[in-house]
């Protein structure tokens, strides 16, 4: 049996619905390109790129190369508010709320398929990687 598609608010050529999108659940499945609008903290403007999300378990996840710091998880621990945009495989534009993971064990947990997927070593990834779960309103 298939599970309940997600729960989210979608935006498609100006209509919002609050209804589950079986589209944009079946896209959450898996990872693939999109980007997120951040608020900058310092300048307070809307800040958009190009990243990856990943499904892990069920927990939608935005993670990134280890090693140097990134504005948007600067952005995101200052303000978690964002907005979510798929582009790939279904175009959606998705509210949602991030949590930057800080806690070892989690982020040993998360990144262990993203590091091996990556073929990167997971200690490092651990070490510096940027990891965030994402929540849609």
């Amino acid at each position: 049996m298939r599970p309940d598609p997600l729960p989210v608010q979608v935006q498609r050529t100006h209509q919002m619905s609050t209804a589950p999108d079986e589209d944009v659940a079946e896209a959450l499945k898996r990872g693939e390109v999109m980007d997120i609008t951040t608020i900058g903290r310092k300048s307070g403007e809307p800040r958009r790129i190009e990243l990856v999300y990943h499904n892990v378990d069920g927990h939608i996840l935005i993670s990134g190369h280890p090693g140097r710091p990134r504005s948007w998880l600067a952005n995101l621990a200052a303000n978690p508010r964002f907005t979510f945009h798929l582009k790939r495989s279904v175009q959606a534009d998705l509210t949602a709320t991030a949590r930057v993971i800080t806690d070892t064990a989690e982020r040993e947990r998360f990144l262990k398929p993203i590091s091996a997927g990556w073929r990167i070593d997971h200690a490092l990834m651990v070490g510096s990687a940027p990891l965030v779960e994402v929540a849609f309103d």
